[in-house]
């Protein structure tokens, strides 16, 4: 009898023990490093009207043929993802030499800074755009998700496959661990019940992975960024519009370019 008392405190002790560390293991503070990938010599052909005077499609192809030529097919940029209770922030990481595109495209730019609370729902962005400086308060924005079986290893951590929809029609995939309770991601992407590892955006030619994932409290304070004209979301995008409407005349697809812009 006393034998099995003790086999059974063993066991009771050993299960607490496992569960314990399977418990701590999940990270609720870290900074996590993405980097951002963009197939250029598919995505810019998009930034140009199809409908636009023959000789100016003509021209338009023959530089982009230059370009291949001279250019790497894919662009990255870094940035760095802190977050600790239940607020992030997204810094792009600069580059030494800009990337030179030679359309305006918002693919092939760095990440905006990104301030995000999830208790309160809210986001705060800071964010350049026709040579100007803009402070873009709003609501975090709503995704649909659809969470798979498919699995996937990134960096150790075992991530869910999620398939969503985000600003009413643009398809992303998602990959995403619970090990890191933060319903976070690069750029705008969240809304999973876990951090997002890797996104892509199949049909805009660009995704964003995880490099590095470092535990604990971020070295700096997540604090919203200051600097910028105040603006929402729709406010800014009707800024944008009137202000490159000049553009499209020139050729620019400004519907595109405002649907990239509205997503990151």
């Amino acid at each position: 009898m006393k034998k099995t008392l003790i086999t059974v405190i063993i066991i009771l002790l050993a299960g607490t023990s496992l569960l314990a560390q399977k418990t701590a293991k999940f990270i609720t503070a870290g900074t996590i490093d993405y980097q951002k990938r963009v197939n250029t010599y598919a995505a810019i052909p998009y930034q140009v009207r199809k409908d636009i005077d023959p000789t100016m499609l003509a021209q338009f192809q023959r530089m982009l043929e230059n370009y291949k030529k001279t250019q790497p097919q894919f662009a990255t940029f870094n940035s760095s993802l802190s977050f600790a209770n239940n607020k992030m922030l997204l810094v792009p990481n600069k580059a030494v030499v800009p990337f030179q595109s030679f359309v305006l495209n918002p693919l092939t730019t760095e990440s905006n800074t990104i301030y995000t609370d999830l208790i309160e729902g809210t986001i705060t962005v800071e964010k350049d755009a026709l040579d100007e400086k803009f402070l873009i308060k709003d609501k975090l924005r709503q995704a649909k998700w659809k969470i798979t079986d498919e699995t996937r290893d990134i960096l150790g951590y075992t991530c869910w496959r999620a398939n969503g929809i985000v600003s009413d029609s643009v398809y992303v995939v998602a990959f995403y661990t619970d090990d890191i309770r933060v319903s976070g991601g690069p750029e705008l992407f969240s809304g999973l019940p876990g951090m997002i590892l890797q996104l892509n955006i199949p049909h805009e030619n660009v995704s964003w992975t995880a490099t590095k994932v470092t535990m604990g409290a971020p070295a700096k304070p997540i604090t919203p960024p200051q600097k910028g004209k105040p603006v929402d979301t729709k406010q800014l995008m009707l800024t944008i519009q009137k202000g490159m409407a000049a553009y499209k005349a020139q050729g620019l697809n400004l519907d595109y370019y405002l649907k990239i812009l509205g997503l990151m």
